[in-house]
């Protein structure tokens, strides 16, 4: 098979783990070159220790490269403020890049709601940790009932939030938020992500909240039955997501003032369906319970496979 050779720039935790996934799967992707700024790094030692062309002179490295023009794709697992520069410099290049950044310079695609939309896009967005793990929840409610308003909880060990990860906060909860809108299908969004400081550190936790009018019986059933599928959809990718206890659909009291969570021209919800998972890494490189950074290597790695797959990426 003429697989499609990739560049990851980031040589931290998440560009190491995401380099040795692609190594590992037997799939559509060679991995072509890995990209850091610190010669020193981790994950530059490893790569060469496995036979990959590195630099350290980041992205201006990268485009240097003889094997550069060779790269189909190219992973971007820095920082929102970066990635801004990185697709500025690989444009005129014509490389597909899947950001795993909060920049949100492309579409958002969380895999296992919208891949399929956004194929050819030249820049996509993988959204957040927290993201990946919610939206599709969020879509499962929405595809059965409007959601008027959600809201997510992303609570994710201290040791697992590197540098990238605290400098990227704000856009995490702003990014996050517009995709719950413009993925998951809700009316309106909020994210909340916490560092856990506990020790040993804790498994990613995530809390979802919809609020809904889902007045029946039968809707509730429908409304378990697509999270149910949409879980086992997620799974197929991230092997460690889960959900954590059953799903939880209850009545609103009539006294709770939850109309000003909802737009102004939308029902008062009836219900509030509340969906908590899990997500356990696949300890490829990083610790089990950095399962907040395992699901945007898993989900970016599903995006690139359907590219190289489904639109001959070189």
């Amino acid at each position: 098979m003429n697989r499609t050779r990739v560049a990851i720039i980031g040589s931290g935790n998440i560009g190491t783990d995401l380099m040795i996934k692609v190594i590992r799967t037997a799939g559509h992707l060679r991995m072509g070159v890995m990209v850091g700024i610190d010669p020193a790094s981790d994950g530059l030692a490893r790569a060469a220790r496995l036979g990959v062309t590195t630099t350290a002179d980041g992205v201006e490295g990268l485009v240097a490269l003889p094997e550069f023009a060779d790269i189909g794709i190219v992973f971007d697992a820095t920082s929102a403020k970066a990635h801004a520069h990185h697709a500025h410099r690989l444009a005129p290049h014509g490389k597909r890049l899947i950001d795993l950044t909060p920049a949100a310079i492309g579409p958002y695609v969380v895999p296992a709601v919208n891949l399929s939309d956004h194929l050819g896009a030249a820049d996509v967005n993988m959204v957040t940790c927290g993201g990946q793990a919610t939206i599709p929840v969020v879509a499962a409610v929405s595809r059965v009932v409007p959601v008027a308003y959600a809201e997510i909880v992303a609570s994710i060990a201290a040791r697992s939030a590197g540098p990238g990860t605290r400098a990227n906060i704000d856009e995490f909860t702003e990014t996050t938020s517009a995709a719950l809108v413009d993925v998951g299908g809700a009316r309106r969004g909020k994210a909340v992500i916490v560092l856990n400081p506990a020790e040993p550190p804790l498994i990613m936790r995530d809390t979802v909240f919809c609020l809904v009018d889902a007045p029946d019986a039968r809707r509730h059933h429908e409304i378990r039955e697509s999270i149910g599928k949409m879980v086992a959809d997620v799974a197929a990718y991230v092997p460690g997501y889960r959900l954590k206890q059953e799903i939880q659909i209850a009545e609103i009291p009539a006294d709770l003032p939850v109309r000003t969570l909802v737009a102004e021209d939308a029902p008062r919800p009836t219900h509030q369906v509340s969906v908590f998972l899990e997500v356990e890494g696949a300890a490829h490189y990083l610790p089990a319970y950095a399962g907040n950074l395992d699901i945007m290597t898993s989900a970016a790695l599903q995006v690139a496979e359907r590219m190289a797959a489904e639109t001959g990426a070189r």
